[in-house]
């Protein structure tokens, strides 16, 4: 019979690590993409040029960090693909509020931000105005998360 002597014995014997070990989680992919496709098929240049979610096209499509992006137009592709950065939301597409927290959300075309030439999405158009009660703040706190919270 195993006394609590026993298994205080053993666990004092047990490396720290066994202990407390938890499962390996597999980190997040840098993109956020619903089925592979990033922002849920928006264009991520309309955002800008329009000034609204646009939704893209299969047939104006393009690989980029692991993600399908959908384009409104030829036009559009082509723009995004000479410089992706200028246009590809903040924190992979993943919801800047949740990043202040450093966590991972998903994100909604229509909770979008433009702020100081970058695209921001948010989990819904509720947190979005949340997360614009005080955006500089909130792009401290989740610039300092990412991308640390994708591991």
């Amino acid at each position: 019979m195993i006394s609590r002597r026993h298994l205080l014995a053993a666990a004092a014997a047990a490396p720290t690590a066994l202990l407390f070990a938890r499962p390996a989680m597999a980190a997040k992919p840098a993109v956020f993409a619903e089925d592979g496709i990033a922002i849920r098929g928006a264009d991520p240049v309309a955002f800008f040029t329009e000034g609204a979610p646009v939704i893209g096209s299969a047939d104006h499509a393009l690989e980029w960090e692991g993600a399908t992006w959908h384009f409104a137009s030829a036009e559009n592709m082509e723009t995004f693909m000479g410089n992706p950065e200028a246009y590809a939301p903040q924190y992979g597409g993943y919801c800047a509020f949740a990043m202040t927290k450093g966590a991972i959300a998903t994100s909604v075309p229509e909770a979008w931000t433009i702020y100081e030439g970058k695209l921001y999405l948010n989990f819904s158009v509720n947190v979005r105005q949340v997360w614009s009660e005080d955006i500089p703040g909130n792009i401290a706190l989740a610039d300092a998360n990412w991308p640390g919270v994708l591991a």
